[in-house]
């Protein structure tokens, strides 16, 4: 295959868009652009908890369509590779490398195996070895690198079963010298056979009962898949202490282990049938209990049905236990929650959850810790003084932290902001290790104040991350440092809490992530710890600039504004343009206007970037704000166009106004959701001569019961489906619009259909548009090929349509 992918390289004809179907091999975009996709990206870092070791892991920029090509289950919402029980498409590690932060040595690790498919990464308790996954074609092993030889070492006997691991974690370290992972239990040859003939048809029914669902994708289909689910989801729990495999219980498809604080207990979720034909396996019947680490049954938790009858609506639950949990602060102490409003958000009551404990051996009856007021949604836990609980309503963006007093069983409300009010954001706490190994809220001050990390740091002059003490009593937060203007730096992580020595990762316009260490008390010179190079050689001379403009309502907007190296706008005039941004729904007007994001952030480049065409001459407006905005009692979406449009018009009068962009040549794109964007803008306006659609939905009746964050159903306001259905006004289409789509996207809400109903919409009604199904990709494109020929369509594209295209005068619809 991959010689049939050369030759198609080889192959560079000139665009042909004038046939309804064209017989297109892969093309490349212009050297420029191919490179910037290409470039390696810089190594992911993971450092020990004294920063004495750094662990880094390289990738390659992006697998071959024929890797993506290769066998895979698309069964209960999960993707799985038949050949050894692994899921497919993963994001593997292609190198290892171990770095003494002290004395500055790198060390190149003996025994790694070759080619490397690395993964789950994990450190021991004592961080003198890391555990890792190796994907090979027929089998997944385990591997620990010993630190101070940096040596590998294959430690499983039996070829793992990583298919639920998302569900858990592929290997826990127990202690360390003693591993907990899922084997399978059958070579994966045995998988069961297609039957030639069914056995009769699919058939499934409803007696009455209300069962909403989300339109999720890769779902079980036949009694075929449900066999097929059962044999490669079913595994074997074992335990590895110094090479010696030890069974743990008997095999099951167990969906999640989690260990007890004190190492004594395990939680174990386990799937059980019926298998559901509406949702994913997270949402299948279950059992949760608790054992011991013989796998002997302690206490059974909670029988839980399908989710299928979950209610519609975000902040609805099922009426049944959830939310099951360990206290770190405790040896063995589970926690879960219950709903007091029967699961409905609607329901008039004082306290819609109740949060409760028991604690080992089980035995006796569990005690009621607290009750929200809103919808419960974690604890993170401290010590004996302290936890907290963060509690809110999707429906309404909110989020409250309480703390929650441990020995007095009460909850005081520490905080309360809506989600989308980015400069209220005090950060998250600092934590640290217990005598458990378990990472806690680390308190200072006797108690009385939290360490507060925010790696945003949102601010009306942009992203400017900070570290902060947090008073528990007052509620205040006192700075005790701020990344300054002029770059981007975040803290990764507080090596000592009381000296404030920091790990950092700082970056700039012109300069690649490194990492440093900080010393906030002793004020020396940070000590860099990396010294990464410039992928991206290509962009240097690109400038990058967050622009600031209103539109018509009064509501502040920003985006990122690149330009073309060496640009002079007097000399060159305005730029053909391409807008790229992805709308968010707020509550507030002044929620909508903060400034969000970092214009001294340097640019990396991913396959969904759109700045790769600012090296063919474009300005690029990234990130353009699209908010959409509740107004005078109204639900955000009840306007959605109408703003889609008052956005869009602010963006290009501010361009034009700048000087830098020709509003006459203006293209419009984005990815999901800003490919709905999208084909509203051109479905409704004039603004635009070109679209760019990737991966988009675009009848909201393929999606009844909700979409983004919009909960009413259909049947709760058809109208607003219809009217906000770009295919509803596919007649109106009459800009050019390139619409791309993998033909295995995974994502709820964007089947492959919508871009094929669309496109056999506009085509049957005259307008002028282009349809790229990209083979074997899901949500997020992955192949090389496939992502190369994709800059070249969009290039092309904008070359035909944009850059060349005729001044005409931008008007309303």
């Amino acid at each position: 295959m991959m010689k049939k992918f050369t030759l198609y390289f080889l192959l560079l004809l000139p665009a042909v868009y004038a046939n309804a179907q064209d017989a297109v091999s892969y093309k490349l975009p212009p050297k420029d652009m191919a490179d910037l996709l290409l470039a390696k990206p810089t190594p992911a870092v993971s450092i020990d908890s004294k920063a004495e070791w750094m662990l880094l892991s390289e990738r390659n920029p992006y697998p071959s369509v024929e890797e993506l090509a290769r066998p895979e289950l698309r069964i209960a919402g999960l993707r799985i590779n038949p050949a050894n029980y692994s899921l497919s498409r993963g994001n593997y590690i292609n190198n290892f490398t171990l770095k003494n932060i002290k004395t500055g040595k790198t060390y190149s690790i003996t025994g790694l195996p070759t080619p490397l498919f690395a993964g789950n990464i994990s450190w021991s308790p004592d961080e003198k070895k890391i555990a890792f996954t190796q994907t090979g074609a027929k089998t997944v092993d385990l591997y620990v690198i010993d630190v101070a030889t940096q040596k590998a070492v294959k430690t499983n006997k039996r070829a793992l079963n990583t298919v639920l691991t998302g569900f858990g974690g592929a290997a826990t370290w127990v202690d360390n010298s003693t591993l907990l992972y899922r084997v399978a239990t059958k070579p994966a040859a045995a998988a069961p056979a297609k039957p030639a003939v069914p056995t009769g048809p699919t058939v499934q029914q409803n007696l009455g009962k209300v069962a909403p669902s989300a339109t999720y994708e890769d779902l079980i289909k036949t009694p075929y898949d449900e066999q097929l689910f059962e044999f490669f989801g079913t595994s074997q729990l074992v335990a590895n202490k110094g090479g010696v495999e030890t069974a743990i219980g008997k095999p099951s498809i167990n969906s999640g282990i989690t260990l007890s604080p004190d190492k004594k207990y395990m939680m174990v979720r386990t799937i059980k049938k019926p298998f559901s034909y509406l949702v994913t396996a997270q949402g299948f019947p279950s059992t949760v209990k608790i054992t011991d680490l013989s796998g002997k049954t302690v206490k059974v938790l909670a029988e839980l049905p399908s989710s299928e009858a979950t209610p519609s609506g975000y902040d609805n639950t099922q009426n049944i236990d959830r939310a099951f949990d360990w206290r770190d602060d405790e040896p063995a102490t589970i926690t879960w929650a219950h709903p007091l409003d029967s699961g409905r958000i609607r329901k008039k009551v004082d306290f819609h959850d109740a949060v409760y404990a028991l604690n080992a051996p089980f035995t006796g009856q569990p005690v009621e810790l607290f009750k929200t007021q809103y919808r419960y949604r974690s604890t993170q836990w401290g010590n004996e003084q302290i936890a907290l609980v963060r509690e809110g309503l999707r429906s309404k963006q909110l989020d409250r932290v309480d703390r929650f007093n441990t020995t007095e069983h009460k909850l005081e409300k520490l905080y309360e902001r809506n989600t989308s009010d980015a400069y209220g954001d005090p950060g998250s706490p600092v934590t640290t290790k217990n005598k458990f190994g378990r990472e806690v809220i680390l308190t200072t001050d006797n108690g009385t104040k939290l360490l507060m990390n925010n790696t945003t740091g949102a601010s009306d002059k942009g992203d400017l991350p900070f570290l902060a003490r947090f008073d528990i009593a007052t509620g205040k937060n006192e700075i005790l440092w701020r990344c300054g203007e002029g770059t981007f730096e975040t803290v990764v992580d507080v090596i000592d809490p009381d000296k404030l020595v920091l790990l950092t990762r700082r970056e700039s316009q012109k300069d690649v992530p490194n990492y440093y260490i900080k010393n906030l008390v002793l004020r020396i010179a940070d000590r860099p710890i990396t010294a990464f190079a410039n992928p991206y050689p290509q962009l240097v001379g690109v400038t990058k600039e967050k622009i600031h403009y209103k539109r018509a309502d009064g509501v502040d907007l920003t985006g990122d504004l690149y330009l073309p190296k060496g640009y002079n706008k007097d000399k060159d005039g305005p730029l053909p343009v391409l807008i790229w941004a992805y709308p968010r729904e707020f509550n507030s007007a002044s929620d909508a206007a903060q400034v969000r994001g970092s214009q001294y952030k340097f640019t990396v480049i991913g396959g969904g970037s759109p700045v790769f065409f600012v090296t063919n001459g474009y300005a690029i407006l990234d990130n353009a704000e699209m908010p959409i905005v509740a107004k005078e009692g109204k639900k955000p979406n009840d306007t959605f166009v109408e703003q889609l449009q008052l956005n869009a018009e602010a963006a290009i009068n501010k361009l034009s106004e700048m000087g830098v962009g020709d509003k006459n040549r203006i293209a419009v794109g984005g990815h999901s959701y800003g490919s709905f964007m999208t084909a509203n803008l051109v479905a409704h306006t004039s603004l635009f001569k070109a679209g760019i659609a990737e991966s988009g939905a675009y009848n909201r009746t393929l999606t009844p019961f909700g979409f983004q964050n919009e909960d009413r159903t259909y049947w709760d306001d058809p109208k607003l489906y219809y009217d906000m259905s770009p295919f509803s006004f596919a007649d109106k289409i009459k800009t050019p619009i390139l619409l791309i789509h993998g033909d295995a996207d995974d994502n709820p809400g964007t089947f492959p259909i919508n871009s094929e109903r669309l496109f056999a919409a506009i085509k049957g009604l005259g307008g002028t548009v282009r349809f790229v199904y990209l083979p074997y990709e899901a949500h997020g494109y992955r192949g090389r090929e496939n992502l190369l020929h994709k800059l070249w369509e969009i290039n092309t594209w904008l070359d035909t349509y944009v850059k060349n295209a005729k001044p005409v005068e931008s008007a309303s619809k």
